[in-house]
């Protein structure tokens, strides 16, 4: 690879199939597609690993996968639970591995800021644990597990916002560095009131997967992000994604004019 990709996110909301989101990045100019959990296991129609292989060599795209994020919680002081979201992130490192893909993105699990001390002390430890399983299985399969910065929640604690504290969930495992690597969020930082570059400067190369929106400041809202340019130039990862809620946002993302396929569906909020 000469350069880092720049590609954009499959999203549950949307009703494309994979073929065809594919084909639209790529007549945008774009050359990586990452597939989110939850679209695989909402749309009707979503390609086995063996066909996403297929499919991104045909198009000569790269692929990375996004593990749950929804309905689950690595951080849960229900070990049951807990056992459960690790069993959830290495089915799908076992799907990247066959899919050939560069990595898997994983959040770090969070836990009701109202609950007492001792419960929050738990699922912190929930999710140091469940951070260090995966990254174990990670390195045993041989994909990176790229953790990400997630945006604040007022009524959850969530365990990697700010600089520090993905510091020290990443200090806490002891894997190779470059099977467990991050994935930089440039609008989460952003709603957390952080600089996407004060995660450049204290992780560096150590960014693999770098996911591209915006928002006002208030909320987490991924809206189309135009000044991606300086974001690319100015951070080492090999992966640039665009997290967009509709498939044509993408499009103005790159100030393009390109029509998505029909299929799509509603987008929502």
């Amino acid at each position: 690879m000469s350069g880092p990709r720049l590609g954009a996110a499959m999203d549950v909301r949307f009703g494309v199939t994979v073929e065809e989101f594919v084909a639209y990045i790529t007549d945008l100019g774009l050359d990586h597609l990452e597939l989110k959990r939850e679209y695989l296991a909402g749309h009707p129609d979503t390609p086995d690993p063996e066909q996403v292989r297929e499919l991104t060599d045909a198009y000569d795209v790269t692929v990375s996968y996004h593990a749950p994020f929804r309905d689950w919680n690595p951080g849960s002081y229900d070990e049951t639970v807990r056992r459960n979201s690790v069993e959830r992130v290495k089915r799908t490192l076992d799907d990247a591995a066959t899919a050939g893909a560069i990595g898997v993105v994983v959040h770090g699990g969070s836990v009701p800021s109202r609950y007492p001390a001792w419960v929050r002390e738990q699922a912190r430890e929930s999710a140091r644990r469940s951070l260090a399983e995966c990254a174990e299985y990670a390195y045993a399969v041989g994909v990176p597990l790229c953790l990400e910065n997630q945006p604040a929640d007022g009524s959850k604690h969530r365990y990697t916002t700010a600089p520090e504290d993905l510091t020290a969930m990443i200090d806490s495992v002891d894997v190779p560095p470059q099977y467990l690597s991050v994935t930089l969020d440039v609008g989460h930082a952003k709603v957390n009131g952080y600089g996407w570059r004060a995660f450049v400067e204290e992780f560096g190369h150590r960014i693999r997967v770098c996911h591209l929106h915006d928002n006002n400041g208030t909320a987490d809202q991924h809206e189309p992000f135009s000044g991606y340019e300086s974001v690319v130039e100015s951070t080492p990862a090999e992966y640039f994604v665009f997290e967009m809620k509709s498939v044509g946002d993408v499009a103005t993302c790159l100030g393009a004019e390109l029509e998505p396929p029909n299929a799509e569906l509603s987008a929502g909020d």
